[in-house]
């Protein structure tokens, strides 16, 4: 393959690879078990085993979970904060709120630096941007020398009121790098210069716990690639669905805390939009976990609130993406009062589920859907046998505790399963004023196709989307991403307080930053776009909307844009009510080309797939029933399947149910409709 794009997204138990040829527009998919311990040496396995030459690589791109995988398991580098005299303990204190209100035993996790290495230094600035007292530099200097003592490896500088004038942290950061120059530094001015003590100060403390990590991972990686001959930039997904090069990474460690989930709404937002759907919802079921993201009117939700562990918020705009413990390899268990229940524990990729006969014990969807015939005895397309006598021994303690059959039992663990799924498509659908009915379901990840028209028929979701390469969908995300950063700015004010000349004038400063970014990327100025958002809320709220506003600014329109996304995230809107904005924000896109999928001619016929047929377990049937299994490569475009039927392909297994009907799209895209 020459001029060949490679993407990679590293998952919790496998790594996916997907290599784009630009002269053919062929495809090849493979995927290798992720190695937790060394991310990038995954990466160079699933680069060997896809047997491509760096000399035939022109982009890299890929995702990572090495970020937020830093945050859960606490493998963080020795990292201390600077803040303003008497507000050491922000993050101790965070809002003061709990996931779980009515569990008085589940605690908010412990800050990422401990009170022992939390330093306050006199310097105040008032609200309005004035210096009341400077930074003393002798100060600064005698914590230099005991954070140099204690071997500190990163530091986070977070003062009060720096969003609206960074000079004393600026000054705290350049004496501190002449003393410390081989420690990791960040200040929230430069960060996120935003309004709210604990969300920026918290965004700026995660950006110095995973700089180092970030920073040696993305090292570590590049020096591999250059060992096999790729010296080129090496792009990485970041969570507000860009990329950003390898030098960019480590001043904005922190938006790589959910680099490879947003991989997975990107690649759902492009297959349904070439599928001719504006509405979607994105299915993304692995082996750890599902995550689901929704695009309305083309267009993903955004969000500003989110964190990897709760109470300690990011505050960069990110895909909104919603993730539950619902995966292949999520573990089935009984709780104390004798339910049965699915995840949010996980076999991983070591051991594995049971039927991997890797050490694994406990039953898993894996090994349910391998129970009930859904899925063959062989993955990978033979590179792994599982093993059904393993998976049926898992299942016994359910067996003996409901007095089910194990086909029976498999069934149920699969229905829970698909119950925990549904309330989270409810939680960003319907919770958020959207009618699933208006929506295509996009299912794709290893598990997805597996259950999706299930959870269709559960939700009312017309019809079902399963792309031509569902188990890597994540690495094509990866492949069709542009470079992005988002230039944000804390502005209180109300709207007939402004002038249309002070809104622009803010504007062209942040655009001028946005550009030196871009530049920086290497992105020429004609395939630079700067989208402008002004965040609105009514006066005396706390919650804003985002709304995206044009050039020339028109304020009229953006208040009545305002008005109607009220009413449709809240069921309420009052024109009568005083509007003010309360912040600023340039979307900065630098446009790379995307690759153009190849439409396929009808040709051959759907008896030319048929593999053979196996007993697959039905509720709807009544039990075991004879089933073709069609191999997918194979299935001519054009053509309509009936259900039940089964599709296997390297990378994932389709369940068409009895009461569905799919077709084959001229990209070989499968939509599932239910029978009507």
């Amino acid at each position: 393959m020459k001029n060949v794009r490679l993407a990679i997204d590293v998952g919790g138990t496998f790594t996916d690879v997907l290599l784009f040829d630009e002269v053919s527009g062929e495809t090849l998919v493979t995927k290798t078990p992720s190695t937790p311990s060394q991310p990038e040496q995954g990466i160079m396995n699933g680069i060997t085993k896809a047997n491509i030459h760096s000399e035939n690589i022109k982009v890299f791109s890929h995702g990572t979970t090495v970020g937020t995988n830093a945050l859960i398991e606490r493998k963080l580098p020795k990292t201390a904060l600077i803040t303003t005299k008497g507000f050491r303990d922000i993050p101790e204190i965070r809002r003061g709120t709990k996931q779980d209100l009515w569990d008085a035993y589940n605690d908010v996790t412990d800050p990422y630096i401990k009170r022992r290495d939390r330093f306050e230094v006199s310097e105040r600035i008032d609200y309005a941007g004035r210096v009341l007292k400077e930074v003393n530099e002798s100060e600064v200097k005698e914590l230099a020398r005991v954070l140099k003592k204690r071997k500190v490896e990163a530091i986070a500088i977070g003062f009060m009121n720096a969003y609206v004038n960074g000079k004393n942290e600026q000054k705290v950061k350049k004496i501190l790098q002449q003393e410390l120059p081989d420690v990791y530094i960040c200040a929230s001015s430069e960060i996120l210069p935003e309004i709210f003590e604990h969300e920026r100060l918290s965004t700026t403390i995660i950006n110095a716990v995973l700089g180092p990590t970030v920073g040696n991972y993305i090292s570590n990686l590049e020096s591999r690639m250059k060992e096999i001959g790729y010296d080129k930039d090496i792009l990485v997904l970041h969570s507000g669905g860009g990329v950003m090069t390898s030098k960019t990474v480590p001043h904005y460690a922190s938006r790589l805390a959910s680099s490879g989930i947003a991989a997975g709404a990107i690649a759902s937002k492009y297959i349904a939009e070439l599928c001719g759907f504006k509405n979607a919802i994105g299915l993304d079921m692995g082996g750890t976990s599902t995550d689901i993201s929704l695009m309305y009117e083309g267009e993903l939700r955004v969000t500003k609130d989110w964190y990897v562990e709760y109470g300690y918020p990011i505050g960069f705009p990110s895909i909104e993406v919603l993730t539950i413990g619902a995966g292949g390899g999520s573990i089935s268990w009984i709780d104390e009062g004798g339910s049965l229940r699915n995840g949010p524990h996980s076999a991983g990729a070591e051991p594995g589920p049971a039927c991997y006969d890797a050490g694994g014990t406990k039953p898993t969807n894996t090994d349910a859907n391998l129970i009930l015939g859904r899925l063959d005895s062989t993955l990978l397309d033979g590179q792994m046998i599982l093993k059904k006598e393993k998976a049926l021994q898992a299942l016994q303690p359910i067996c003996e505790q409901f007095g089910y059959t194990e086909y029976e039992a498999a069934h149920a663990i699969l229905e829970v399963a698909h119950s925990n799924m549904c309330d989270a498509l409810r939680l960003i659908s319907v919770r958020r004023g959207y009618d699933p009915r208006d929506f295509v379901l996009v299912a794709f990840g290893g598990a997805g196709a597996l259950h999706s028209a299930y959870l269709a028929k559960e939700m009312d979701i017309p019809h079902v989307i399963i792309p031509t390469h569902p188990g890597v969908g994540g690495a094509l995300g990866c492949l069709l991403v542009d470079f992005r950063h988002d230039i944000t700015k804390t502005y209180v004010t109300k709207i007939r307080d402004i002038s249309v000349d002070d809104i622009e004038k803010e504007f062209l400063t942040m655009e001028k930053e946005a550009m030196k970014l871009l530049e920086k990327e290497g992105i020429e100025h004609e395939n630079m776009h700067l989208i402008r958002h002004i965040e609105m809320r009514y006066a005396g709220q706390w919650r804003s909307l985002d709304i995206t506003i044009g050039k020339p600014i028109f304020l009229d329109e953006a208040v009545n844009h305002f008005h109607k996304e009220h009413e449709r995230a809240y069921a309420f809107s009052d024109p009568n009510v005083e509007v003010e904005i309360y912040g600023l924000s340039i979307e900065a896109v630098g446009v790379v080309r995307k690759p153009e999928l190849k439409k396929e001619k009808p040709r051959g016929a759907i008896e030319d797939a048929l593999k053979g047929y196996r007993n697959v377990f039905f509720k709807e049937t009544g039990g075991f029933t004879e089933t073709p299994i069609y191999r997918r490569t194979l299935i001519p475009v054009g053509v309509q399947i009936k259900g039940p039927a089964m599709i296997e392909q390297l990378d994932s297994t389709v369940v068409i149910p009895p009461e569905f009907i799919a077709k084959v799209d001229e990209y070989k895209n499968i939509i599932i409709s239910i029978k009507k």
